[in-house]
């Protein structure tokens, strides 16, 4: 029997001992290199793109460069998902790396223990992370002529707590009983690429996304839910049902399958409940640590932090702190 990836090696690339000995320098380099790779590290303005920056450290000890043809001043994390940030540098590139060695997520208790943050500073730094990871797929269109890809959807979220007396309680199936807060993520897979995970209030409301998504000439498998019946006008489609088995007449699908069993361990074992705005967000990371499951802990860690550097200061998680206090 071939040996697990995570129990390889080539699996572990990166240590928190590894960053725990590197040189304040060392750091930097790290973040400039993957910040500007076109340069190899050498910075550029964010404001009009010169090369001509002047270094100068704060008191704090903070490298920061003005630029000689807009006179504007910047650092490192200027203009991205880390700006502002608060925390050395050297305490993001380990919660990165912390982050990216789970497997099915990380629990926000102990990644603030593991950070020594409060609670929310973790909660807001892992959805800035989970944001990044999100970035890689924006746009991405899966699948083509000759190529296979799988559709499958699963429902999070609505809860409904049974009373404690059995003759009180109701049956939760019926919709008229239900909370109306469920949603359902929908994953489309590349067999052998990349998977695409989006939130809707229901099967039958993805199916425009799907089409967008997945390129005409890819040879669609689904399972016997009616709601993809209607892309059969769209799509070479193979159907299985899962009463009669997981694979049936070459229609399979397991890759769908497989995202959804991480997805739901991860609810289970370290997030507890993932539900309302956040749910896309935990859909999206499911994926990429799926995509990646592959990819030794050092390039994952390197991969999101270069996204992080490439994506614009979050929209929904900056000022999440004053936001909340308003409230």
């Amino acid at each position: 029997m071939a040996q697990h990836f995570l129990l390889s090696a080539a699996a572990r690339s990166l240590s928190a001992a590894k960053i725990m000995r590197m040189s304040e320098q060392g750091v930097e380099n790290v973040f400039l290199r993957l910040r500007w790779p076109e340069t190899d590290g050498k910075p550029a303005c964010p404001a009009c793109g010169c090369l001509i920056c002047y270094a100068a450290r704060r008191p704090t000890g903070q490298l920061r460069w003005r630029c000689k043809a807009c006179r504007e001043d910047f650092s490192i994390t200027s203009g991205t998902l880390f700006a502002w940030h608060k925390l050395p540098l050297r305490t993001y590139l380990l919660a990165v790396a912390t982050f990216c060695n789970e497997v099915k997520g990380k629990s926000m208790l102990a990644f603030a223990r593991e950070l020594d943050v409060q609670y929310k500073t973790a909660f807001v730094l892992a959805h800035k992370l989970r944001e990044a990871m999100a970035s890689s797929v924006k746009g991405l269109r899966i699948g083509g002529e000759n190529r296979e890809a799988e559709i499958d959807g699963a429902y999070f979220g609505g809860h409904v707590r049974p009373e404690n007396l059995a003759t009180d309680r109701i049956d939760r199936r019926l919709a008229e009983n239900r909370s109306g807060k469920r949603q359902v993520v929908v994953v489309m897979r590349e067999r052998g690429g990349r998977s695409v995970a989006q939130v809707f209030p229901a099967e039958e409301a993805a199916l425009d996304a799907i089409r967008l998504r997945i390129i005409k000439g890819t040879t669609l498998h689904a399972d016997e839910s009616p709601a993809w019946n209607k892309l059969h006008a769209s799509f070479a489609m193979q159907r299985v049902n899962h009463q009669e088995g997981y694979s049936v007449d070459g229609a399979c699908i397991n890759g769908a399958e497989a995202y959804f069993s991480r997805l739901r361990r991860g609810e289970a074992g370290h997030h507890h409940h993932i539900a309302g705005p956040y749910l896309p967000r935990y859909a999206q990371e499911a994926a990429w640590r799926e995509d990646l499951r592959r990819v030794s802990n050092g390039e994952q860690t390197h991969g999101v932090i270069g996204l992080a550097m490439r994506c614009r200061p979050s929209i929904d998680f900056s000022g999440y702190w004053q936001r909340a206090q308003v409230a």
